[in-house]
């Protein structure tokens, strides 16, 4: 009866008035004791509201059933694929969408309703994918802070592909902790090639020397994150540098003149295709067999030299270090082995060019890090004098 006298009512009622009543009905359908078939004519009677012309009145009914999973399953489908004043409450928390419903509405909707997806409790793998493959970049950046989404390491992958360029999604990423090593060197490429393009542009620097800063700068956060990694993770580092074809014999001499022997290792493992356990063994061993490992490893003949005076290097001196300083070059291990290679009959000139940057770069750094250290031990000295 109560339905019927709505039906007739709302007919003529204003808008305003037609939310509310429709606001009190949907609460009566999902709390109040009806019978089988009050509740079958409040069904159809909300059903009939979804053509109502004004919004006010689907954003109620969208209001009331967002959350709960009694609502009638048909009319919340219906909000979800309404205009986006009434359906950002559903898709951002209804439980009755499924997980085909919510890639559908990624694909199709716009900016807020791919936010208002990215948004929600425990999203699965598939959306979160669906997010990563079409969605716009606040939808990414969304996801990504979503505590709760479940990223695959290609959805991660997909967005700094098509987002990384920007610097809140390069921030938002660069922040978590458990962020695998292969995407936060994607992003630093990514802010590498944002720089040289600009830098180009403005006529700062011809293209080939922004090039090689570039280059430079960016094999120096390759070893650092390198550093930060262990196990599957620095494996899927290597790999990543390999099909990016990043994985160069200059990096591999930077990271082993750096003292960083695991990420050298790891690169020769995945370059030479042999287990772990017989690449460590040759290079403990040093002997013949390292000059087959690096040939096998496919690094150019005339680096050999310049690889076998670092290792040496590297076992003479030690090096005990920490992940603050995992990219710097250590100064000692960089003289010795351009003076072995200088002194060498066979050292080829781009061998000795790269050797002599090494040696430059790392007088520079170890100058550099001399004097902070002067300054800081002066603040210490006489705080008097900072403050003045």
């Amino acid at each position: 009866m109560i339905v019927r006298q709505f039906i007739s009512w709302i007919r003529h009622a204003p808008a305003g008035e037609r939310a509310e009543a429709t606001r009190a009905l949907a609460r009566a359908f999902l709390i109040s004791d009806l019978t089988p078939d009050d509740r079958a004519a409040a069904e159809g009677a909300l059903l009939m509201m979804l053509d109502d012309v004004s919004a006010q009145v689907r954003q109620a009914m969208a209001q009331v059933f967002c959350r709960s999973a009694q609502a009638p399953a048909a009319i919340v489908r219906a909000l979800a694929a309404d205009q986006p004043s009434v359906a950002l409450p559903v898709l951002e928390f209804s439980p009755l969408l499924i997980d085909a419903d919510l890639v559908d509405i990624v694909a199709t909707g716009g900016d807020q309703v791919q936010c208002a997806v990215a948004r929600r409790v425990r999203l699965p793998a598939a959306v979160c994918a669906a997010i990563a493959e079409v969605g716009t970049a606040a939808a990414a950046l969304e996801l990504i802070e979503n505590p709760h989404a479940e990223l695959a390491p290609f959805s991660w992958d997909r967005i700094v592909e098509r987002h990384g360029h920007l610097a809140a999604i390069r921030e938002s990423m660069l922040v978590l902790d458990g962020l695998p090593a292969a995407t936060r060197l994607a992003l630093v490429s990514k802010l590498s090639d944002t720089l040289q393009q600009f830098v180009v542009a403005r006529g700062w620097l011809p293209a080939d020397r922004a090039a090689r800063a570039t280059t430079d700068a960016l094999d120096r956060s390759t070893v650092a994150v390198a550093a930060r990694s262990r196990g599957d993770d620095l494996s899927a580092l290597m790999r990543h540098l390999r099909a990016t074809s990043q994985l160069t014999a200059g990096l591999i001499l930077r990271a082993l003149l750096s003292g960083n022997l695991e990420l050298f290792e790891c690169a020769l493992v995945e370059l030479s295709g042999l287990p772990q356990a017989r690449v460590a063994a040759l290079l403990h061993e040093r002997g013949p067999g390292l000059t087959a490992l690096l040939a096998r490893a496919g690094l150019p003949e005339t680096t050999h030299p310049a690889f076998r005076a670092a290792l040496e290097a590297l076992h003479e001196i030690g090096f005990v270090g920490s992940d603050v300083n995992a990219a710097r070059l250590r100064r000692l291990m960089v003289e010795r082995v351009l003076t072995r290679c200088e002194t060498g009959a066979d050292a080829a000139a781009p061998l000795l060019i790269l050797l002599r940057r090494f040696a430059t770069e790392s007088a520079r750094e170890d100058a550099s890090a001399f004097c902070g250290e002067l300054i800081a031990d002066h603040a210490v000295r006489r705080p008097d004098l900072i403050a003045a």
